[in-house]
């Protein structure tokens, strides 16, 4: 009896112990991870900022494919959220705040927990990649939620592996979906012609895309000071294509309404006919534009179209990248002439 009666005072004390340090731990707490991706930060922002994409990338959808997720109407922007439920409760994430690839705010309440903020945070930097940091908080915790992080191991081990795994996983993402392309051939279309202020050049295949960059500026430049508003997109019409010699003469073109006049020996106005053409759009990288290429080629050869002689080869860059940071979005169309 004298022991049982031992065994319990050790035992109340053992509980008064436990209860005096799991009191004396913070109040507070505070779990972040950065992780650097290598993409514009509006990209990963269009990610973040709708919360229908979470799950494709949390380590806790990856750890619990029993998670229940329910989607209300909005999830995207201000007010968008989304609940979900598992073994240990349910749960919900509230977006509060925003600042356009800059920062999000949350709050997330889960169980009978008290609410923890959530801030996100997005860093460019110079060589085009973003540092990513996600964060949680809490403030005023009560003993109970102090107790459950204690024996859980505290609130680093419960939630700083699983921000690891889900920022791992959404830089993967983002960058799969970066790299995105469609191509489409359009079929036989008529292109329309006009006028366009050009300069060319000729330089080897391997450095066509820094020399059509540096070539395509200077007709852009020549255009903004003078003050001429296109009449479209700009274009490269290829004169030659010599893959055997690792060549390629090309023109850089900004189309105008009527003809111009030029003031400057390097930068030309030319005029193309309306002519019939093969149409084929790329959606995505500039990279896949050699495919583009080829596809187009084959839909020629398939469907027995001659090429129309000294017929013009060209591609349309629709979409202004400096405006729409995601690859995957851009679009080229290709027109090459036939008979």
């Amino acid at each position: 009896m004298k022991a049982f009666k031992y065994l319990l005072f050790l035992l109340l004390i053992f509980v008064i112990g436990l209860s005096v340090y799991i009191a004396v731990q913070p109040n507070t707490f505070e779990v972040s991870r950065t992780r650097t991706i290598k993409a514009p930060a509006s990209v990963i922002y269009n990610n973040v900022i709708d919360l229908k994409n979470w799950e494709a990338w949390s380590s806790w959808v990856e750890s619990d494919p029993d998670i229940r997720i329910t989607y209300p109407e909005q999830t995207l922007g201000v007010n968008g959220s989304y609940t979900w439920e598992d073994k240990d409760g349910i749960g919900t994430m509230k977006t509060l705040e925003t600042v356009a690839n800059k920062s999000i705010k949350q709050t997330m309440q889960f169980a009978d927990f008290p609410a923890s903020d959530i801030n996100w945070k997005f860093e460019a930097n110079a060589n085009g990649s973003t540092d990513v940091t996600w964060s949680i908080s809490g403030n005023n915790l009560p003993f109970g939620f102090k107790a459950f992080t204690v024996f859980a191991g505290g609130m680093e081990k419960q939630i700083g592996p699983h921000y690891e795994r889900s920022l791992e996983k959404l830089d993967s993402i983002v960058i799969a979906n970066m790299k995105a392309y469609t191509i489409t051939v359009n079929g036989i279309t008529q292109h329309s012609g006009g006028y366009y202020l050009y300069n060319t050049t000729s330089c080897k295949i391997d450095d066509l895309k820094d020399t059509m960059s540096t070539m395509l500026a200077k007709v852009i430049n020549y255009a903004s000071k003078n003050k001429l508003t296109p009449s479209g997109p700009p274009f490269v019409l290829y004169h030659k294509w010599d893959e055997t010699n690792n060549a390629t003469i090309f023109s850089c073109c900004i189309p105008t309404t009527e003809k111009v006049i030029t003031t400057n020996d390097a930068i030309l106005t030319g005029q193309l006919q309306d002519f019939k053409a093969v149409k084929t759009t790329l959606k995505g990288h500039y990279d896949n534009l050699k495919e583009a290429w080829g596809t187009t080629m084959t839909y020629i050869k398939e469907q027995e179209l001659e090429f129309s002689e000294n017929g013009a080869m060209l591609e349309s860059y629709i979409t202004d990248p400096t405006q729409t940071p995601n690859p995957a979005n851009w679009e080229t169309q290709i027109y090459i002439a036939v008979k």
